[in-house]
């Protein structure tokens, strides 16, 4: 009897997952001209999680042996950076040429080494990723980098234009140099330069995952069923010869995201495999997880696009904040006031910074910060 309900639940959810399919090629096929915001969302949300496969993706957009990944020469290198061996986090910095006030700004507050050693025994390498400047800032910008560079000894650079169609080469970089000179290193963190890390919260969460010996491990703000943009007039735009799925493979924004040493060597390997003339850094990195079955994990303390609120009961549990650009040194001094682990203290206390994370968080208006459930949390 017991097989043959069980029978009847498999015949059930096998003609379930033929009609779901077929419905959805159809909606693909006819819908395809109606290829505006709703629909493309729609097709991609269908694709996602009915068809939910990306291995024909992995396989059209595998190199084959005869090529090979560009391999642009450094101009900048410090190939000693990692030598200790007790390196909790190789933080990466993807930043431009002109953007030194931003990184001046990190280097003051959260990319700053010695506060992490000295504050939390932590030992991690901070690093800004860059390509070349664009031809018409030339060589008088090249020759300040090569300056600041022998000041502070943070700079990674390669030959190749630095502009948004190139982000997938500083990707590259990025775990190429890792896999090279710092594969010891426990994490590896890849921020935007107008990012806000609250670094004692990161690295008390990384000291505890490593006394477990985590693997498998990459959070950030997950995108999921995102569809590929066909606006022309749009800077994500990818062309159908591209990227002709309805749907990308979930993936963490690019903004700032962690993974572990082991998801690190396996992301640099399978790099080497795909096609990376997808401009898209993060959706690219996307791909490669999904080639080596690694899957994001969400963390409602990483914002998207957006900045968080500003408040102490937001600050205690904070991880990243995005767009900042001016308030970066007194956002530092306010969010990590010690003051700010005795506000949620004790039952009044807990009680009130969850109202309060409800007001700041749970809005009916989309934002792209912290989700309602980050109140919960």
């Amino acid at each position: 009897m017991r097989m043959f309900v069980s029978r009847r639940r498999v015949k059930k959810w096998k003609f379930f997952h033929f009609f779901a399919t077929c419905f959805v090629l159809s909606f693909m096929v006819f819908w395809g001209p109606f290829n505006n915001y709703i629909m493309s969302y729609m097709k991609s949300y269908s694709y996602r999680y009915f068809i939910n496969s990306y291995d024909f993706v992995n396989n059209s957009l595998s190199l084959k042996h005869s090529s090979a990944q560009p391999q642009f020469p450094y101009l900048i290198n410090h190939r000693e950076k990692c030598q200790a061996q007790d390196v909790l986090l190789l933080l990466f910095i993807k930043t431009a040429p002109e953007n030194y006030d931003r990184r001046s700004a990190i280097r003051k507050t959260w990319g700053n080494e010695n506060y992490v050693q000295s504050q939390f025994n932590a030992n991690i390498k901070t690093l800004f990723a860059l390509g070349t400047p664009v031809p018409l800032k030339g060589d008088e910008l090249q020759k300040r980098l090569i300056w600041e560079d022998q000041v502070y000894k943070d700079i990674i650079q390669q030959d190749f234009i630095d502009s948004f169609h190139n982000l997938t080469s500083k990707f590259l970089l990025q775990f190429s140099w890792a896999n090279t000179f710092c594969p010891h290193a426990k994490f590896l963190m890849t921020a935007d330069d107008d990012i806000f890390i609250h670094m004692p919260n990161l690295i008390e969460h990384l000291q505890g995952l490593e006394q477990i010996g985590v693997r498998d491990f990459w959070i950030g703000h997950v995108h999921r069923g995102g569809p590929p943009v066909r606006d022309k007039s749009s800077k994500y735009y990818v062309p159908y010869e591209m990227y002709k799925w309805p749907a990308y493979p979930d993936y963490t924004a690019g903004a700032a995201y962690v993974v572990s040493s082991d998801v690190a060597a396996k992301i640099y390997e399978a790099s080497q495999t795909l096609n990376s003339s997808l401009y898209i850094d993060d959706v690219f990195m996307g791909l490669c997880a999904n080639k080596v079955g690694i899957v994001p994990q969400d963390h409602v303390f990483f914002s998207g696009g957006g900045t968080i609120p500003y408040h102490p009961c937001i600050y205690e549990k904070m991880m990243t904040s995005h767009g900042h650009l001016q308030d970066m040194q007194e956002l530092w001094m306010e969010a990590t006031d010690s003051k700010v682990k005795n506000i949620s203290k004790g039952f009044f206390g807990q009680i009130y910074c969850r109202l309060i994370k409800i007001v700041l968080l749970c809005r009916l208006t989309y934002r792209k910060s912290y989700p309602c459930r980050a109140a919960f949390a």
